[in-house]
């Protein structure tokens, strides 16, 4: 084991055999370059330059390896060009003056995920019909209203249970793009199908095979953009896929009125138009970079410096980039293939084969106390969105506002309402979304969660209590809407993008297709339960009563966030190990004794105090 080590770069002028890897992986991790005069990391890029093809740009690498040690010392490094030391000053001072291809990327990969915002859409509404087309009654039948929560749920319980963990084996052999075209071939042919769908068991199989794409997508987009994006902006740019299951989710409530009064094929239209956004997704996924991480993993290394050249704006940052994650993914790799002990989990040489056994990593998860902690957090972060109650209103809106309605109109008015109220709540949910691209990497991830969590708990339970208005008055289904819209306005910038964001970054990179897949495995797997449980969940406790248990959820979700989930705003991917390797004990102490009693103090009294940190690379006062 010991050569392995000895041939790895940038990893530490130590003794290999001095080092106690259960003690210092992380400070490895975080600080690769701590050790390293100018003259060993001059050393170090010529090896790599040598060893890996790379002599035509020695030069670049040479300048690059100062910056990569201390990106903020870039005045210091001899040998840049004007230009060079311009756009470095740009990265820091104009953090979206980025090139087109790196938005490019972002826009092509997350428009798939209109895919499933407008599914759940067209489902919503195509519930008022598609039962009674194929002789079912789930409003005074259990068994049939048993049948319409499985068929609304087959995408996310197959998602969950299939689709997500074929995103590893897709993303191993076929790389990030492969692995969303493969996704998005799935997405297209079984909403089509739905379409055609002459029974129910047919569209139960259809929204099966949908949920093996929603998925293995779901799984992926997130990563790759993360993977492309650089630190400072990543939150913003990863945030794409939840605006465009936001606008996915209003565009389907758009074509839902469109198409709602053109007779018996109303619901086939409604299922079968999300087949729309799948079409740019095939044509646009091959013209954007593949994920330089995953190159890189791949020994890919020429290929991985001619993406980065294209998702930075100059050579130099691309260079720079290259010889930082090389340096990373370098040190994961063998203190993963380390014959030491590392947490409960014990590796040796002959293991090396086992690097992408999708097992062996998914149980790291949870043997590897830094994986175990970030896997903790991005659970908590994504059950937490089934927890809030937004997909109550994204999956059953319609059947709640015709609820709402009751006898007070007749049923041709109570669907045009029920649809037109649903709109808006689509509108709400996408427009909201937008001060998120923003805030996210401003507020941060964990305090947009603390600030939007206690707002959706009370207009929940308010728009419950809206229920016991009389039905004839205009007042009634009016101030649920308006509850439900404002319960909107504080998701969107909140628990809707933070889930994906959050979960795609904080896996290091040879846990992260596993940790990925268990992440939105969770948030689909509940999504399902949700969507199967909630009409017998409505029917046994009212309206009222299922919006008040919504509310209560909210309330624990925010507990669970507050003591479990660490803020990872403009953090490297590679930082985000440091951050992870605090006990989750002393996480959880910290913010109760000390963080907990400071906001008091500082937000709510207004006294003057200080708060002792506790990463070192905070600032003492930063919530």
């Amino acid at each position: 084991m010991k050569g392995v080590v000895e041939e790895s770069y940038a990893l530490t002028d130590r003794d290999p055999d001095s080092i106690d890897y259960e003690q210092n992986y992380y400070d490895l991790l975080d600080r690769p370059f701590d050790q390293h005069t100018p003259e060993r990391l001059l050393h170090d890029a010529e090896r790599l330059a040598n060893e890996k093809g790379l002599g035509d740009i020695l030069e670049l690498l040479k300048k690059a390896a100062p910056l990569a040690k201390d990106p903020r010392a870039f005045e210091a490094v001899k040998g840049l060009t004007p230009t060079e030391r311009q756009f470095l000053r740009f990265e820091r001072s104009h953090r979206f003056k980025q090139p087109f291809t790196l938005y490019l990327s972002i826009v092509i990969c997350s428009v798939g995920a209109a895919v499933q915002g407008w599914d759940q859409t067209g489902s919503n509404s195509a519930n008022l019909n598609w039962p009674e087309a194929f002789g079912l009654d789930p409003d005074h039948n259990s068994h049939d209203s048993w049948i319409l929560g499985l068929v609304n749920a087959a995408p996310y319980l197959a998602a969950a249970l299939l689709g997500c963990w074929l995103a590893d084996p897709l993303n191993h052999f076929f790389g990030r793009r492969g692995a969303i075209f493969f996704a998005a071939i799935f997405c297209f042919v079984s909403v089509i199908g739905s379409a055609f769908t002459q029974t129910w068991q047919q569209l139960f199989v259809c929204r099966i095979l949908l949920g093996v794409g929603v998925g293995a997508k779901a799984a992926t987009v997130p990563v790759l953009s993360a993977e492309n994006s650089p630190a400072s902006i990543r939150g913003t740019l990863v945030m794409g896929w939840q605006l465009w299951v936001a606008f996915g989710i209003f565009l389907g409530f758009t074509a839902n009125l469109a198409v709602y009064n053109v007779g018996p094929i109303a619901w086939r239209l409604q299922l079968g138009s999300a087949f729309i956004p799948t079409v740019p997704l095939l044509i646009g996924i091959y013209f954007i970079p593949e994920s330089p991480r995953w190159l890189i993993k791949k020994n890919k290394y020429r290929q991985a410096f001619n993406s980065l050249r294209r998702l930075r704006n100059t050579p130099l940052q691309a260079a720079r980039d290259l010889y930082y994650i090389h340096a990373k993914v370098t040190i994961e790799k063998k203190i993963i293939l380390s014959d030491r002990r590392l947490g409960n989990a014990r590796f040796a040489e002959k293991d090396l084969i086992n690097v992408s056994n999708y097992l062996r990593r998914f149980i790291q998860l949870f043997t590897i106390p830094r994986n175990r902690r970030s896997t903790l957090a991005a659970f908590v972060v994504m059950i937490a969105q089934q927890m809030c109650g937004i997909n109550i209103m994204a999956f059953y809106s319609s059947t709640i506002f015709v609820a709402a309605l009751g006898n007070s109109v007749d049923a041709q008015t109570s669907t045009r309402t029920a649809l037109l109220a649903s709109w808006g709540f689509g509108l709400i949910n996408f427009t909201f979304a937008w001060p998120a691209v923003r805030n996210i990497d401003t507020f941060g991830r964990r305090a947009l969660l603390l600030f939007t969590f206690p707002h959706m708990a009370w207009t929940l339970l308010a728009a419950g209590f809206c229920f016991y208005i009389p039905q004839d008055s205009p007042a009634h289904v009016g101030l649920i809407a308006l509850f439900v819209y404002i319960f909107a306005a504080f998701y969107s910038p909140g628990e809707g993008p933070v889930p994906f964001t959050y979960s795609a970054e904080v896996f290091p990179l040879f846990h992260r297709e596993v940790g990925m897949s268990f992440a939105v495995s969770i948030n689909l797997f509940f999504a399902g339960v949700l969507t199967v449980t909630f009409p017998q969940l409505l029917s046994a406790f009212g309206p009222t009563g299922a919006f008040a248990f919504f509310a209560g959820l909210n309330v624990l979700a925010l507990l669970m966030i507050f003591l479990w989930v660490p803020e990872t705003k403009q953090r490297t991917l590679e930082e985000l190990d440091k951050i992870f390797s605090i006990p989750t004990r002393e996480f959880m102490h910290y913010q109760t004794f000390r963080y907990l009693p400071w906001a008091i103090n500082r937000k709510i009294l207004r006294k003057d105090v200080s708060l002792k940190k506790l990463y070192d690379f905070d600032v003492a006062d930063n919530s």
